[in-house]
């Protein structure tokens, strides 16, 4: 779904990237400085509402739930890109290399072994991997990952072959080069700004797979804090402090709001069809 036309051509990616720096600035900061110690526990203190102490108040064991929050995106969006580096890394070689074989062999194991895990989502190969090695925020990343790669390797593979019979492609040939130079050196820069959209995007559905997996106890374990695990925690005290959940589900919205934001200004700023339309 669109939103640049909603909130307009630059309110839109500049409040997208407004909310998205501002979690990665909270995860950033959290790295050397957080109000509160989350591994230290004051039950005195539990389930206090929000208060000149504790900005949004303190969960089930006391402890600052702006702690947590700021912890939770550090662990958040560490998995997040560790695992669309992943599916970078991997997705998009695959899929110039698909796009360089066009039609024959090793385009069809390519695709084909992509419509394969995409048969298994995220979720069931986080579960299949924890129930080899255990639950763990690397498990995770490797589960997201996973899922991550076909899909950078069809935006790749879908946006280069357009380009393989344009003249300069076939000058290039003619010039001796082979596929794999042809593909870093002509194909890979005409694509990149889609690949970069595309990373943005991948970039909040990992965030929300993240917190989906913690929510369910795959990710992250104690005592790093972590969104999802934070909603698991407060599900069932919604009714004594809401707070506690409300606070967890918002950092979730705001920033994945925020990268598609930002991903719909980074398209419309990138792809040259829609300049000329303005």
């Amino acid at each position: 779904m669109r939103t640049g036309p909603v909130l307009g051509p630059v309110l839109g990616p500049v409040l997208g990237a407004a909310l998205a720096g501002l979690a990665l600035a909270a995860a950033l900061l959290s790295a050397v400085w957080t109000p509160y110690d989350v591994g230290q526990v004051a039950i005195a203190d539990k389930l206090q509402p929000p208060s000149a102490a504790h900005w949004l108040g303190t969960d089930h064991f006391g402890r600052d739930i702006l702690s947590m929050a700021m912890l939770g995106a550090q662990s958040s969006m560490a998995v997040a890109l560790a695992a669309v580096a992943m599916g970078l890394g991997l997705g998009v070689p695959l899929g110039l290399l698909a796009a360089a074989r066009r039609g024959g062999w090793t385009d069809d194991l390519v695709m084909r072994g992509n419509d394969l895990v995409f048969a298994f989502p995220s979720l069931v190969i986080a579960i299949l991997i924890a129930a080899v090695r255990g639950p763990s925020a690397l498990n995770a990343i490797v589960a997201i990952g996973i899922f991550n790669i076909p899909v950078f390797a069809r935006v790749t593979r879908g946006a280069a072959l357009p380009i393989w019979v344009l003249d300069y492609i076939r000058a290039a040939r003619l010039a001796g080069k082979g596929a794999a130079l042809i593909s870093l050196q002509h194909v890979l820069p005409n694509i990149a700004g889609l690949v970069i959209v595309q990373a943005t995007i991948q970039f909040s559905l990992a965030i929300l797979a993240e917190a989906g997996l913690s929510y369910v106890g795959l990710g992250a374990q104690p005592p790093t804090p972590s969104w999802g695990r934070m909603l698991a925690e407060a599900q069932t005290m919604v009714t004594l402090a809401p707070h506690a959940a409300v606070i967890p589900g918002l950092c979730i919205l705001l920033t994945v709001l925020g990268l598609n934001l930002l991903g719909d200004g980074l398209r419309d700023a990138l792809d040259p069809r829609l300049r000329v339309m303005r």
